[in-house]
């Protein structure tokens, strides 16, 4: 008698030259009961999945920020921060914008290794056509300690140029000492 929740299952099919390595594993599989799931299932599983998975990674660079925001005594709602933005890759400079610390989505985004950033400006992720005018602004919103947020061209390390929307706030504690950029690709 069928199971009333069989739903249907994938097939498989062994090919062998060897057939009684065939016939060896058609009966080890005839001795398993398998629970059968319908695909739909699998799917809203592992939505959930990688929801669950992305949050987690996202908590953990929470943790690696507030560490830094404990050693440097930093004064800003972090948390609130990180609700607050959408972003893949994280960078946090120190005053001059010289890198100490980048997330892996940073990696995953432009595919430069977090040690080859650290110790750089993220000035080495621009080229031909990043635009002047929006260097400028960045510049003068930095000189300025502001939060700001633009939109700019940079370039992947094999060379691909991307749009990149960067919201950076200031980190401070009696004055700004560091910045953090949340960086997201966009169309």
């Amino acid at each position: 008698m069928k199971d009333p929740n069989y739903m249907g299952c994938l097939d498989i099919f062994i090919t062998s030259d060897e057939s009684s390595q065939h016939e060896d594993i058609k009966k080890a599989m005839e001795l398993k009961r398998f629970k059968t799931m319908p695909l739909m299932s699998w799917d809203i599983y592992m939505m959930g999945y990688q929801e669950r998975i992305s949050e987690t990674i996202k908590n953990n660079e929470l943790k690696e920020v507030l560490s830094l925001a404990k050693k440097y005594k930093w004064q800003n709602d972090l948390k609130t921060a990180f609700k607050e933005n959408d972003y893949e890759a994280l960078i946090v400079t120190d005053k001059n914008q010289n890198i100490i610390w980048v997330n892996d989505g940073f990696t995953k985004m432009n595919g430069y290794s977090k040690s080859f950033a650290k110790n750089k400006t993220p000035k080495f992720l621009q080229g031909e056509d990043t635009s002047i005018t929006v260097r400028n602004r960045i510049r003068q919103n930095v000189i300025d300690c502001k939060p700001f947020k633009e939109v700019i061209i940079n370039y992947k390390k094999d060379g691909t140029p991307y749009k990149c929307q960067v919201n950076v706030i200031p980190l401070y504690n009696e004055q700004t000492t560091h910045f953090m950029a949340f960086e997201k690709e966009v169309v």
